[in-house]
Formats: structure tokens, C-alpha cells, sequence
């Protein structure tokens, strides 16, 4: 499955840049043992089975270090990958290739494991009409690449910060005096945006339902209480399940019939694809 990066140059370029300067600092003082001269060819193999993503970010990567270093990929961002597929075959001068080797592996190392946890997870809801979401719990710096990464996995993306959706939250709701008085100046201070709010309680389901609230969701419900909050909201609001949601609860969350199941674990609970670059 191949999964489209919206994402601008630019913004990958910044994000590159700055981690290279992180990395590098001055200079690469023990690439000075090779010889400047000295031209190599190396793979990136993957030692565990993962779902691929990050190419954009290491082709900026050995861009930035060196437009002289070739890289001819066999494989595409959402890509299931097997133990022993090489990903890619790079050749250029050795000092760029290793220069680069380090901030490269960590940018794709990460974002697959985003995407790898990502298809667990929908693989565990096969058969339901279910989307499962991320969250903000996401990488400072790497916001928009872990979204992306997400969506090459083959789940959805939530909002994006807190500039694209509205949320409502408890502490929202006692600043604004009630769920109702809080989606009434929501919608009045921004009319085209849905509102969604967070209930803890089929009580206040029930005041957000009255307040019309786009999307309500369900935070830390039980098997049984989000069964009973499908039937009480009858089609009305899109249900969005959350909390204490892992691989193995998953399954019986959608079992409930909400439409929507967000996930934090997806951006922060990830352990680094085992990948290694190998010279050859």
C-alpha cells in the first residue's frame, strides 16, 4: 500500500536540517580517517518484519549532506517489509554516507515503528466498520511525519494541533460552567468547525447529545457502558472511544459499534524498527 506524503519539502528540509546539525555539530571529526576520495555502496536491510515509512526523510537526509550520493529504493512508504528485505541500495563518497547514517536510520527506524503499530492495530479490528485514530501524543518535532506514518499503518489522523479542531475537555467544561454552555460558544465562535466533547459518564452523554455535540468522546468507558452509549445516542453524534485502549482490548471496543477508537500508543508507545546499513 503506497500512502501519499502531503507533507511540503519544506518542512521536511527543516526538520532534516536541524537534526543534522544536532548530529554533526562542526564536523564529523571521525569520518577524517576515510579518505575524501574513497566512494562506496551500501544497503539498508531490515532484520524484523514492519511496515515502511520515512523515505522522504533520509533521501533529505543524504540530499542536504551530499547531492552527489545515489539511492534506489525497492520499496515504498506503507510496504510491508519481511526480516532480510533491503529496503535500499545507496552509493556515493564513504564520509557522506556515514555522515548521514545515524540521523537517516533514526528518522526511518522511527517512523516505521509508527507505522508498523499502526497495522497491528487495524489488523485487530478486521471486519468492523471502525476507524482508529491517533492523537497529539506525538514526538515534539515530528508531528506531522508521526500523522503521516500513522496513515501509512492505515489508520486516520485526529486533529493536527490545536488550531484545526475543537475538543472539549473537562477542565473546558468547568471554565465554561456546563458541556452545553461550552458547545454553545464553540459553535457560536467558530460555526464551520465540529465540536467534539469528552464525557466521562452516560450523564454527560446524554447533556452533550442535547447540546448537539458533532462528536462525543467516550473517555474510559467499560465494555458495557459503551454498548449502552451506542444505543442511547441512536445514530446521532459520531461516538469516538479513548482510553486504556491497547492491542489486546481493542478487538472488544469495537465490538461495542462506535464509530471511532483513538489511540495514543500508535505515536508513543513505539520501539525503533530493527534496520541496519550495511557497506557492501
Amino acid at each position: 500500500m503506497t500512502t501519499t506524503n502531503t507533507i511540503s519539502e519544506y518542512t521536511i528540509s527543516s526538520q532534516v536540517k536541524l537534526a543534522l546539525e544536532e548530529d554533526i555539530g562542526q564536523h564529523d571529526i571521525t569520518a577524517d580517517l576515510i579518505q575524501p576520495a574513497t566512494i562506496a555502496s551500501a544497503i539498508i536491510i531490515s532484520r524484523e518484519a514492519a511496515t515502511l515509512c520515512g523515505q522522504a526523510w533520509l533521501n533529505e537526509v543524504f540530499k542536504q549532506i551530499d547531492p552527489n550520493i545515489k539511492i534506489i529504493w525497492h520499496f515504498n512508504d506503507g510496504d510491508i517489509l519481511s526480516s532480510g528485505n533491503i529496503l535500499c541500495e545507496l552509493s556515493g563518497p564513504a564520509r557522506s554516507l556515514l555522515m548521514g547514517e545515524r540521523t537517516a536510520m533514526n528518522y526511518i527506524q522511527t517512523l516505521s515503528a509508527t507505522a508498523t503499530i499502526s497495522h497491528d492495530y487495524v489488523k485487530k479490528v478486521e471486519g468492523f466498520n471502525v476507524q482508529i485514530l491517533d492523537t497529539r501524543k506525538t514526538i515534539p518535532g515530528l508531528r506531522l511525519a508521526q500523522k503521516y506514518a500513522v496513515r501509512c499503518g492505515g489508520c486516520y489522523n485526529h486533529r493536527l494541533g490545536l488550531y484545526d479542531g475543537i475538543l472539549i475537555k473537562e477542565n473546558h467544561i468547568n471554565a465554561s460552567g456546563s458541556i452545553n454552555a461550552a458547545i454553545t460558544l464553540a459553535r457560536s465562535l467558530h460555526p464551520t468547525i465540529p465540536i467534539e466533547v469528552e464525557v466521562e459518564n452516560l450523564e454527560e452523554l446524554g447533556e452533550a447529545l442535547i447540546g448537539q455535540a458533532d462528536i462525543i468522546m467516550l473517555d474510559n468507558f467499560d465494555s458495557k457502558a459503551l454498548k449502552q452509549a451506542v444505543a442511547l445516542n441512536q445514530g446521532q453524534a459520531i461516538l469516538e472511544a479513548s482510553g486504556n485502549v491497547n492491542l489486546n482490548s481493542i478487538r472488544t471496543i469495537a465490538e461495542s459499534g462506535v464509530d471511532r477508537i483513538s489511540v495514543g500508543a500508535l505515536t508513543k508507545d513505539i520501539k525503533a524498527i530493527d534496520l541496519s546499513m550495511r557497506f557492501i
